[in-house]
């Protein structure tokens, strides 16, 4: 299958997205679906971001599944699944920019008080309430703005899981979750053959870069990958917050 000349930037910020996602376990769709939309719909941008979620995911799972704490991954996903509805109706009712500035500022003030030293709370097992809260929250979030990443990734946190567990047991949660996903897609005529001939030809340049993630990731220190874990939790609020003052602009 021929790759098109202007399907160049598409491929970088496959890889760019990919390489985050197959590192850290988590970060890609702030990354892919923005800088996509810059160069195709978002009605294009988003199933396609989805199906290459699935396709690192699975390829995670497969290298790394007896590293992944399956019953926290579901239980995370059980969980999401009660909070979808209230998501969608805050979509539906709400004022999400409200919404978008308070989680940016619990985001960023969890991330600053991590890495500053004074979040000592650690949870040493899986905690019922934890998983529910965390779950749920990411249900609520995904709903209302396809974002169920931050939620996981504090639990993930206060687990102290290790890098390679940490990728791989977020990957149980998000490979179900986004296949749900792309279901949905489907059935509102969203994955289409223009989504499926961009994805066949980003496919054979992704798994290069998840092989090297993994190498990243197993390489990396247990307390300097907590902190890389806090700087991208800061880094998402920080990017809520812009999105956020852009809309309210936009609004005046």
């Amino acid at each position: 299958m021929l790759m098109p000349a202007h399907f160049i930037p598409v491929i970088l910020i496959v890889l760019l997205a990919a390489g985050v996602r197959s590192t850290f376990g988590f970060g890609e769709s702030l990354l892919a679906v923005p800088l996509l939309a810059f160069l195709m719909p978002v009605r294009q941008a988003a199933p396609l971001a989805v199906l290459l979620s699935i396709t690192v995911a699975t390829v995670i799972l497969v290298q790394d599944w007896e590293k992944t704490h399956f019953r926290s991954a579901i239980s995370l996903l059980l969980a999401t699944c009660l909070g979808i509805p209230l998501g969608l109706l805050l979509l539906a009712t709400g004022d999400q920019n409200i919404v978008k500035i308070i989680l940016a500022l619990l985001l960023i003030a969890f991330a600053l008080v991590s890495l500053i030293g004074l979040n000592r709370w650690q949870l040493y097992s899986d905690h019922d309430g934890w998983l529910l809260g965390c779950g749920f929250c990411a249900g609520v979030l995904g709903g209302a703005f396809g974002m169920n990443g931050p939620p996981l990734v504090i639990y993930g946190a206060l687990r102290r899981w290790p890098a390679p567990q940490f990728r791989a047991t977020l990957q149980g949660y998000f490979l179900p979750a986004s296949s749900l996903c792309m279901l949905g897609y489907w059935r509102a005529g969203l994955w289409t053959h223009t989504v499926t001939h961009d994805y066949l030809i980003s496919l054979p340049f992704l798994l290069p870069v998840i092989l090297l993630g993994r190498w990243i990731n197993r390489r990396i220190h247990p307390e300097r990958f907590l902190k890389f874990v806090y700087l991208g939790l800061m880094l998402i609020g920080i990017i809520l917050l812009l999105q956020s003052s852009f809309v309210a602009a936009q609004m005046r």
